[in-house]
Parts: C-alpha cells; sequence; structure tokens
C-alpha cells in the first residue's frame, strides 16, 4: 500500500518564518512543513468540536436524482459528495429557478433555496450529520429553509 501525498507552498512573512521554524524545531518536528500540517489539521479538529461545518470542495459534474414525480433524471451542477446542487426545482432542472441540494447516495431531494451558497451552507452542516447516518438532519434543514426565506 502506498501513501499518497500532496504538496502545498504556504507564503508567509519572515516574522512568521522565524516563529513557525521555532514551534516546529520546539516540538521535534522534521520540518516546518510536517508542523504546518499537523496545526492545520489540530485547527480543523477544533473546528469541528465546536460545531463549525468544514467547507467542502465543490467542482462541476453530473448526478442523478429523483425528482417529485418519482422520475429519475440526469443533471448538470456542483458536486462535493455526498452532495449535488442544481438549478432547478424538485419538478426538474430549469436554469431561472432557485437551487435544489441534492443527498446523491440516496439521489434525493434535501432542499430547494435561493441561492447555491444557501445549499453549500446547508451541506457542509448537514455533511458530518450524514456521515453519522443521523436522523438528526430535518431540523438543520427546516431551520435552513427558515432562515434563508
Amino acid at each position: 500500500m502506498s501513501l499518497k501525498v500532496a504538496s502545498f507552498t504556504v507564503g508567509g512573512t519572515q516574522e512568521q518564518s522565524i516563529r513557525w521554524k521555532r514551534a516546529a524545531e520546539a516540538e521535534s518536528f522534521r520540518s516546518v512543513g510536517t508542523w504546518l500540517a499537523r496545526a492545520a489539521d489540530a485547527y480543523l479538529r477544533v473546528r469541528a468540536k465546536a460545531g463549525v461545518p468544514s467547507p467542502l470542495a465543490w467542482h462541476l459534474g453530473y448526478f442523478t436524482v429523483v425528482l417529485m414525480t418519482g422520475r429519475e433524471v440526469e443533471t448538470r451542477g456542483m458536486v462535493s459528495p455526498p452532495f449535488g446542487i442544481y438549478r432547478g426545482t424538485g419538478s426538474g432542472p430549469n436554469r431561472n429557478l432557485p437551487r435544489t441540494l441534492v443527498y446523491l447516495p440516496g439521489k434525493r431531494i434535501v432542499a430547494t433555496l435561493k441561492t447555491s451558497g444557501q445549499c453549500r451552507a446547508l451541506a457542509a452542516e448537514l455533511a458530518p450529520v450524514y456521515a453519522r447516518d443521523d436522523a438528526g438532519g430535518s431540523a438543520i434543514v427546516e431551520r435552513h429553509k427558515g432562515e434563508m426565506a
């Protein structure tokens, strides 16, 4: 089994560089990059514990959704598994209508909101709930619909 590695270039001021090098050395890290990776992971864990949703990475793609009529259609939209967003409603895709958030594994519509930003915010909040297969997602959806009205 091989470990896949990604590389990042991080810019910082000279003062930041000095602080980061000192912190990495003090904690016996071989490099500042390794220390920064650990610091970033720790930051994300604290955010998650505080209940702040992590943003999802979205890209253009195709996915299948079951419409309110029961018909399955393939549509184009933004995808960040396990969610997809398309322009339209539960009646079907339509470029002139609001955006609809879809839970991809079940191909089911979660909510229809005014903007894709609202759908993304809802998806970010629902992701940990759906990952636990928790039924608490419906309360979050209703709150978002109320806030975004």
